[in-house]
Parts: structure tokens; sequence; C-alpha cells
């Protein structure tokens, strides 16, 4: 039986680590197939407080696991297949682990990225088609690549392959970007970076073998043309990682504010009859990032540990 189990290593999950670890709660943290969670596949991180020069993301969750590890927190690799949440103590069905009690459990699962949901997409990831720029940026070196999307993921992914490609296209659906002014500022002076606004993806084309070009629909008159290209960069939010809770728990799909933290990704409403803690990631409109994570999830871990 554990005291708390911890689903996930991403920031939030390794800061709960960290506190409930220095409180001896002795947390297992289960780690899922993408240890250390988005930031580990961000290039550089500017806005976490102490590190005037920035920090890459892997190194920073590299830095939080080994802190976590060092206070008593154990980590174990698996999948959670299933959780009966109705009443302590919680039981989780975890591939490469077995069936996992605990009287409190933490849900950080993070999240993964949206796709478009449009003809070629899902038959040419691998292909041409990726998510993720510092994962497959190296392939496209001296090509053409095209990055859909309007918000600071969009244009963090398209500086990052000007490193790499020749031209990084960016299509968006709006003539508006999301992204933050100093993002958007970055991308509109990079030379390698071109635009292509106001257009809607319809269809990602290929010869079968690898991707050649990425079928959009003008919004304002209708007119469809072909971009050609070499790689195509989907860049468009993230959905969460909540699929074995579904129907188990109240889970929300809109932005909502708490009274002690905010959120940008959808995950779950509180849940306070069985104290299970949620994780809820940034506004989006706030334009925060990680930084929100850090410091409701200090308060939830204490308050835990004097649960406990």
């Amino acid at each position: 039986m554990e005291k708390v189990v911890i689903l996930g290593t991403g920031p939030a999950g390794l800061t709960a680590a960290i506190y409930l670890a220095r409180a001896n709660m002795e947390p297992l943290v289960i780690e899922g197939p993408e240890p250390g969670g988005q930031l580990t596949l961000t290039t550089e991180v500017e806005n976490f407080p102490g590190f005037s020069d920035g920090i890459m993301g892997p190194e920073l969750m590299d830095n939080m696991r080994k802190q976590a590890e060092r206070f008593g927190a154990t980590f174990k690799r698996g999948w959670v297949t299933d959780a009966n949440v109705d009443e302590r103590p919680f039981q989780l069905s975890v591939d490469g682990i077995g069936e996992v009690k605990t009287q409190s459990l933490i849900i950080s699962t993070g999240a993964s990225a949206k796709l478009l949901e449009i003809p070629g997409e899902k038959e040419n990831i691998g292909k041409g088609v990726s998510t993720c720029a510092t994962c497959d940026g190296f392939f496209f070196r001296g090509k053409k690549v095209i990055i859909v999307g309007g918000g600071d993921s969009a244009m963090e992914e398209a500086n990052f392959l000007t490193k790499f490609a020749s031209e990084v296209q960016i299509v968006h659906r709006r003539n508006e970007l999301r992204a933050s002014k100093i993002m958007q500022d970055r991308a509109k002076t990079n030379e390698k970076i071109t635009w292509a606004l106001n257009k809607t993806p319809v269809e990602m084309v290929s010869d079968g073998m690898k991707i050649s070009g990425l079928k959009v629909k003008d919004n304002d008159t209708g007119e469809e043309e072909t971009l050609g290209t070499d790689g195509i960069f989907v860049a468009i939010g993230h959905n969460p990682n909540t699929e074995f809770l579904k129907g188990k728990l109240e889970m929300d799909e809109k932005v909502t504010f708490s009274s002690n933290l905010v959120q940008r990704i959808p995950i779950f409403q509180e849940y306070s009859p069985v104290e299970m803690f949620k994780i809820k990631s940034t506004v989006k409109r706030l334009q925060l990032q990680e930084l929100v994570v850090w410091l409701p999830w200090m308060r939830r871990s204490i308050l835990k540990e004097k649960q406990l």
C-alpha cells in the first residue's frame, strides 16, 4: 500500500514529488512513455526563475527528477490502463508494474499533441508529417517545411526548424496569431520564415512514400491551392492524457478558473469528496506557462502532507 502515487513526470508531477519526498511521504512516481513531459521536447526555457540565461528543457527536467530522487521519491516506468477511484484505497492497473493501491493520488499525466484530422495526415506520420520539431527537424536539413499553427509552440518550432530547413512556411487559419508578441516578433524577423495566413488545411498530399504538399483553402475566397513542401509539422495544441479516467471522474473540456490555480489544457474540475488532486496547467490567453504549474503544486503537496 502506497501513501501517495503521482502519475506523470512533467514539471507538475516532479514538483509534487520533491515536496512530498522532503516531507518523508515516500511518493511513488509512475512515469509513462514520455518521461519528463513536454519540456523534454523544448529547446530552451527562458521564463523559469533562477536561470538568467535560460535552461534547456531536458536539463531542467533531469535536474528536477534527480532532486526528487535525492529526497526519497521512487520512480517506476508503467502505463495506467484502468483506475478505481470511487473509494480509498484507490486501485490502479499499470502495465509494467501490475496492481497498485494508494491512499492518495496525484494525476499529472500531461497531454499529447492534437492532429488536424484531415485526409493524408495519420497515414503519413513518420513519412514527412510530425508533431515534434526538436525530434525530427534534423531530417529536413536543406529542405522546405510547413508549420501549421499560430500559437507560441508553432512560433518556437518554426524558429527551431530554421536551423535545418531552407524555408519554413507558417500556415494559420486566421489572419491574427495567438502567439505572444515576443514569439511573433522572433518569427517575423526570421528571414527563413514565410507566411500563409487565413488559410485552412484540408488535405496532406503525398506520393505514398513521402509528403509533397499541403492543400489549403483560402477562408475569404474559398479557393484551394497546394503548397509544396518536404515536411509538415503540426503545432495546434494538445489533448489531455486521461483516457483511463473517462466516465470515472467529472471532466471539463473548457478553459475554467479555480480559486487557487488556472488551466490551459482541459483536465479536471475539483473532486473534493475523495481528496484526489488533479493537475491544471496554464491559461492560453494570458500567455502564462510552466511557472503557473509549480506554485499550486507546492501548495497541494504541503496540504497533502498535512492530510496524511
